[in-house]
């Protein structure tokens, strides 16, 4: 039993140390860890005193044939034992992934989901050797520090790094589920609006660009600035809005490119098609300079650009000339 007066020591715990603890705690056996671990029981035992010597009690009470915890011990155990099964879980993903490639990607989550990850099967069906890893996040991250390889962006042209690629535009325009013109009132034309809900970004009035996505704006470039409509329905996220449209829910002003493919399959419909706004906002590819030119981030940058193309021309996108030099 250590003193209670045991001058207790400052320095990290040793790895090998509660490697050792938490083979003899599950084994209560200091043979059985010795074997585990293939080291002597003088060892195992050398490890343990130390390890007690370190924390400044007594980890196991030692019988004759076996060993058993204190509480301390007990203690020390619920604390070790996911720590050790997280590093292990770690290494094993850094031994699996070792050599193999990979592209890691950052954009933000309503772009991955409606955009993105439905066109990735075309990808790895393509190249099935390469990984890839999506971080969603709207926040900017740094590519020449980070882990990440290449950042898909929706910002002003004069917003972006030098570099950056245009993947494309966009433009507004209001969308409604097919089954709630069924089922509702008519939408014939725009007044027609004041009939139903109306969707749209909560933080929509929060930020300058944000604010230029606003049904306000539609209203006000239709000369409709006295329409209200007959309720509002916010939601913080792009895909939030869509969905909110695809479930009758009520009438959205959405992003050409995020629905285009719901436009196409006639699961959204666009009652004035000829009321398209533009948005002064595109969509860019951003590469870091560290991973440029690596094969497979070559090969995935392609494959992005040849979609992109396929978006354009699904919503008629034509660049500013101002951009027009950094179009992929």
């Amino acid at each position: 039993m250590l003193s209670p007066h045991t001058h207790l020591r400052s320095r990290p715990i040793a790895a090998g140390q509660l490697r050792a603890f938490e083979a003899v705690a599950r084994h209560l056996n200091f043979r059985a860890a010795s074997e585990e671990l293939s080291l002597t029981q003088s060892a195992i035992s050398r490890q343990i005193q130390s390890l007690e010597e370190d924390v400044g009690v007594s980890l196991f009470l030692r019988h004759t044939r076996a060993v058993e915890l204190t509480s301390a011990g007990a203690q020390l155990l619920r604390a070790v034992l996911p720590s050790l099964e997280r590093i292990d879980g770690a290494v094993r993903m850094i031994r699996q992934s070792a050599g193999r490639k990979s592209v890691a990607i950052s954009t933000w989550a309503s772009f991955a989901s409606m955009w993105l990850i439905p066109r990735l099967e075309a990808f790895q069906q393509a190249h099935p050797d390469i990984d890839i890893r999506i971080d969603a996040t709207d926040t900017p991250v740094d590519l020449d520090t980070t882990d990440v390889d290449l950042a898909l962006r929706y910002a002003m042209p004069g917003r972006v790094p030098a570099g950056s690629h245009r993947l494309f535009g966009e433009q507004l325009t209001p969308v409604v589920s097919p089954w709630l013109l069924k089922s509702g009132p008519r939408l014939e034309n725009a007044e027609d609006l004041a009939r139903f809900a109306l969707v749209e970004a909560s933080d929509a009035h929060r930020t300058q660009h944000m604010a230029l996505l606003t049904w306000r704006r539609w209203f006000d470039a239709q000369q409709l600035t006295r329409l209200e409509p007959k309720r509002w329905l916010y939601f913080n996220y792009a895909h939030q809005i869509a969905q909110a449209a695809l479930t009758g829910q009520g009438v959205a002003l959405v992003r050409t490119p995020l629905i285009a493919e719901s436009l196409a399959s006639g699961d959204l419909l666009e009652p004035f098609p000829k009321l398209r706004l533009d948005s002064p906002l595109a969509y860019w590819l951003i590469v870091g300079p560290r991973n440029a030119a690596r094969p497979e981030v070559l090969a995935f940058c392609n494959w992005l650009k040849g979609q992109a193309e396929q978006t354009r021309r699904a919503i008629g996108d034509v660049p500013d000339p101002d951009t027009v030099d950094r179009l992929d």
